[in-house]
């Protein structure tokens, strides 16, 4: 028997495992989803939107770029009265009254004054309003370049935002990109971009945990003795085993990541960086894994003793809250788990937009972890087939 079958004998009897299945598949996916709906919308203002009894097209088209607007989460409201409610139980940021006789009065060259609702106590409305107003001033523009073209044409007003249109289709948007000289944020992107790489972290490495429930399963029932008398050489079993759940780490890591860009548009940095950090950390999460496999004695043991220690480092590590936030002295200790040094890693990537050079230190200490508990797990291991092997 080679490793690479003691690998597929493994796979496949993970794979039959419903438990199993639950935990590395379906739990994830389902608070990943929870929390995903939950944050969605997190970075964005709540834009109530009153329209007038009688909307025009050029109404209409304020209305639509507001919608579409990035960074506005709109919902119309029939009545000022209701939305103004829901602007005071703080369900909105601001309220945007669309007024009657917009359109006549465009038409008219005359002005046009939209009135934007917030509440004085909350400092997220005025914020609000600087979005709302540069849809606004974008929409005037527009407006403005069709009574130009009116009057230089001596055609109508809608023939004249016809040409506007087309005008601002065919011209070249001008970009306005910021940069913070030497700026650097100590914290992951606000939203589900914060939860999805620390949720990555957390369930990779407590399911690999949990996953020694099934080594120490396959050691009480004398796999891994019968295994031995073929003859087949410990080693082979470890490196079999290790490559079992190397595997299924890195699938797991797969699966979050396409969730989180797939279904919520995470944006998960430089691929070559991201893809060698997720490497890395499902080596560390595969040698703790088998190392609960080689010390714990029973399944029961792994499943009460594996999460509670997951998620205990994952605290230590950042993986609930920044370590920026923390005192120094628990910041250090923090970064005694290799939790911290991958949090690090994707806050590098995520909010300082870097790249596989920018983390190669986090990279060392994570490999350095991997080595260790490797290391340490395999002799372990090799050395409970042995004697579970001669008993």
């Amino acid at each position: 028997m080679t490793s690479l079958a003691v690998t597929r004998a493994t796979l496949a009897r993970v794979l039959r495992d419903r438990t199993a299945l639950f935990y590395m598949v379906l739990l994830p996916v389902a608070i990943i989803v929870v929390i995903g709906v939950t944050v969605r919308g997190f970075d964005e203002f709540r834009i109530g939107l009153v329209p007038a009894a009688r909307t025009g097209p050029v109404a209409g088209e304020l209305l639509s770029g507001l919608q579409d607007a990035p960074g506005l989460r709109t919902r119309t409201y029939d009545a000022e009265a209701d939305a103004r409610t829901a602007l005071r139980r703080t369900e909105l940021d601001a309220v945007v009254l669309v007024p009657s006789g917009l359109d006549a009065a465009v038409r008219a060259g005359r002005p046009v004054t939209v009135t934007v609702l917030v509440e004085p106590s909350g400092s997220a409305g005025f914020s609000a309003v600087s979005s709302v107003s540069a849809v606004v001033a974008e929409h005037a523009a527009r407006l403005q370049a069709a009574r130009f073209a009116a009057d230089r044409t001596g055609g109508t007003f809608d023939d004249g935002l016809v040409l506007a249109r087309g005008a601002e289709q065919a011209s070249a948007p001008i970009a306005v990109r910021t940069e913070t000289v030497n700026g650097q944020s100590d914290f992951l992107p606000l939203g589900y971009s914060y939860s999805t790489p620390t949720m990555l972290v957390m369930f990779v490495f407590i399911n690999a945990l949990a996953g020694g429930a099934a080594i120490v399963e396959t050691r009480r029932t004398g796999v891994y003795a019968r295994a031995l008398a073929a003859p087949v050489a410990a080693r082979t079993l470890v490196f079999g085993e290790t490559a079992a759940y190397l595997l299924l780490a890195v699938l797991q890591s797969v699966l979050i990541v396409g969730i989180g860009a797939l279904a919520f548009g995470v944006a998960w940095g430089d691929p070559l960086a991201a893809g060698v950090l997720i490497a890395m950390w499902a080596l560390v999460g595969t040698g703790a894994g088998i190392l609960a496999g080689a010390l714990f004695r029973t399944p029961e043991q792994v499943h009460a003793v594996g999460p509670t220690l997951g998620i205990g480092l994952g605290m230590l590590g950042g993986c609930m809250w920044p370590l920026a936030v923390v005192p120094e002295w628990l910041r250090t200790a923090g970064h005694a788990v290799p939790h911290a040094w991958a949090v690090d890693a994707w806050t590098t990537l995520l909010s300082r937009d870097g790249d596989m050079s920018a983390i190669l230190g986090e990279i060392a200490a994570l490999a350095a972890f991997a080595a260790a508990l490797l290391t340490v797990a395999s002799l372990a291991l090799r050395h409970r087939l042995i004697a579970d092997g001669g008993a």
